[in-house]
């Protein structure tokens, strides 16, 4: 097998991997070599093991067989696409990440509210927020943890186009401040806009994975190429 790890910066690498819930397989990936050196997209149908996958590349969960190893020291945030809110305010929702590392100053968070596009509403309860401004507010809280691979599960879902803009403008910023993101999204055009590389999941295992441009002008897979007809006629 040639070493694929070459082309590749920073790695993640899984071997033997299964996960299982109730008896059932989640996961079952034999082998895949996952790129953390640029924006990546997880897509896939429904119930296919995205989110699965992101706990897992997190730590969050442990795989029942296998291993995830890290070619770089990593430090992950993950977003989930429902992230509870106490009832509190936006700011202090947003500074709950001070229960973790108490290094992260109040000057921080302000700097973050403020980034995140949340200043004039910091004092707003946020479980009144709306689906856009709680997902800056999760951003928000990834931000503050300064990892350098952030996995978010659907992070633009149920939001508007101004807000799905905001959100998209936000994961750049990651990416360009030197923090690598995958993320998971049913949005196709969205990932066209926002990733370089594409992993295809389907009934928990990587059916196909490689550079956005050839996977959507020519998927090698029929799995693939079924999922992509039927999204593309569903946008």
């Amino acid at each position: 097998m040639a070493d694929l790890t070459e082309q590749f910066e920073k790695y993640i690498e899984l071997k033997d991997i299964t996960v299982l819930s109730n008896g059932r397989t989640i996961l079952n990936i034999p082998h895949a070599i996952i790129p953390a050196d640029r924006i990546t997209a997880c897509i896939g149908p429904n119930g296919a093991g995205k989110t699965t996958l992101l706990k897992l590349l997190d730590g969050l969960i442990k795989p029942d067989t296998g291993t995830v190893n890290y070619s770089f020291r990593n430090k992950t945030a993950l977003v989930l696409h429902h992230t509870p809110m106490i009832k509190a305010s936006a700011r202090t929702n947003i500074s709950l990440v001070r229960d973790a590392d108490s290094a992260i100053t109040l000057s921080e968070i302000d700097q973050v509210i403020e980034r995140v596009g949340l200043k004039n509403l910091s004092a707003s309860p946020a479980h009144k927020l709306s689906a856009g401004e709680r997902q800056k507010l999760c951003l928000g809280r990834a931000i503050l943890q300064k990892p350098n691979l952030v996995l978010l599960d659907e992070p633009t879902a149920n939001l508007d186009p101004s807000a799905t803009e905001q959100v998209e403008d936000i994961i750049r910023e990651f990416n360009q401040q030197g923090s690598d993101v995958i993320f998971s999204s049913h949005q196709l055009a969205q990932v066209q806009r926002l990733a370089q590389y594409i992993l295809f999941i389907d009934q928990g295992k990587i059916k196909e994975k490689g550079p956005v441009g050839p996977f959507f002008s020519n998927p090698q897979t029929a799995a693939a190429k079924r999922y992509l007809h039927q999204e593309l006629l569903a946008d």
